[in-house]
């Protein structure tokens, strides 16, 4: 049987790729460490855990709206005004089976064959992915290392064309940690708004922000900007609850009514139990989204300066998520390598170490590594990395 034309154009994922190998060998007995994993090394709060277990007990286990629980929906709302001072009403939420599905419906719903959608590099993995189903065209724009992996205005002005239907504006960035400045999101904003350009803010990581970085939306820097943007957000980062699946978009209500209907024929609705849980997570105290915080800005003092040291690595260090993005096309070339692609797999298989190569979210001179594990692990697989390239080095 021939396959859908649109799947054949899907490039599969490096991070899944990366796991899967790492798997296979800790299954036949290596001491592989994992610094491939996009969620945190926490369990759920036990709050938000009980809150999941009450609404079972209680037999809230049926369908609910296609668009989420309105009570959901409510939280959501205050929490949007408690930390952007942003107002939504219901009919402006839609509650998702993750930010993921929430980026993938919103897609769907906007693009047309060939529309453009402006995707800053380094990007998420999945956003040319998702442009591509929905029939779309990303267009890349490259966030250079010296501008903190941010583009300019400047360089959103040279790819607009008639079709350019939309820009990911992903800060906190997944992979490289680098948020945008009120001023940055300004001059944007304005080209944005000057060519009807339609603002995808991913904001997954927004509770994740070190040395004292705070996090912007666009949307809460104008009136105008507001109604241009769709938000992306959910509670997969933010309090450990990536397995739950619960993500939501909040803006234009047109746009919004048409996921809630596409909603509808696809996953009905996302799942009861776990939208009561979120309710739980907004509701409840934000000790354990704090406390989970800190532990990552530590690690990652810790981790960026050993990283840092070793021959051939580069890495800015990064303002918010949890990930470092070095660039390693030295270190790959000080070990006999034409590409970081075969620097990663070396060091899987010689060292058992599991790193992302940057090829997959579009810099291929880059590794992603995440610190969501714990420190021992971290500094080991460090050192197993320091050590590689002492070795090759010499040899």
């Amino acid at each position: 049987m021939n396959l859908a034309q649109r799947v054949s154009t899907l490039t599969p994922s490096t991070t899944l790729e990366i796991t899967a190998k790492a798997k296979e060998l800790k299954d036949a007995g290596h001491d592989v460490i994992g610094l491939g994993a996009g969620e945190p090394d926490f369990n759920t709060p036990d709050h938000i855990l009980d809150a999941a277990k009450k609404a079972m007990d209680e037999g809230f286990t049926k369908y609910t709206p296609s668009g989420g629980l309105p009570s959901l929906k409510k939280e959501i709302i205050k929490k949007l005004e408690r930390d952007q001072k942003l107002a939504y009403n219901p009919s402006e939420i839609i509650v998702c089976s993750g930010a993921k599905h929430a980026l993938y419906t919103l897609f769907q719903v906007i693009l047309d064959k060939d529309d453009e959608v402006v995707i800053p590099t380094p990007y998420w993995v999945s956003y040319p992915e998702q442009v591509k189903l929905a029939e779309g065209k990303p267009i890349y724009v490259e966030g250079k290392e010296q501008n903190q992996f941010k583009i300019t205005p400047e360089q959103l002005k040279e790819v607009l064309t008639p079709k350019t239907k939309a820009i990911i504006i992903n800060s906190p960035s997944n992979p490289t940690g680098m948020i945008y400045t009120t001023k940055e999101l300004l001059d944007l904003g304005k080209v944005c708004l000057e060519n009807n350009v339609l603002i995808v803010s991913d904001e997954i990581y927004e509770k994740l922000l070190y040395d004292g970085n705070e996090h912007i939306s666009i949307a809460q820097l104008s009136p105008e900007l507001k109604e241009q943007t769709i938000i992306i957000n959910g509670v997969s980062k933010s309090h450990s609850m990536t397995g739950w699946r619960i993500g939501y978009a909040a803006g234009n209500q047109t746009i919004i009514k048409a996921m809630t209907n596409l909603a509808s024929h696809s996953t009905s609705n996302p799942t009861s139990i776990a939208q009561y849980a979120t309710i739980a997570a907004y509701q409840g105290a934000q000790d354990a989204v704090e406390e989970m915080r800190h532990a990552f800005e530590e690690r990652l003092t810790i981790i960026f300066e050993k990283l840092n040291k070793i021959p051939g690595f580069h890495c800015l260090k990064p303002q918010g998520a949890f990930y470092l993005f070095p660039n390693a096309i030295e270190a790959a070339k000080l070990a006999g390598f034409d590409n970081v692609d075969s620097l990663v797999k070396a060091l899987l298989e010689e060292e058992k170490v599991a790193l992302v190569p940057g090829s997959g979210f579009g810099a291929a001179d880059y590794v992603r590594l995440s610190y969501a594990t714990s420190l021992e692990q971290l500094e080991e697989a460090v050192d197993r990395i320091a050590n590689f390239m002492k070795k090759t080095i010499a040899k």
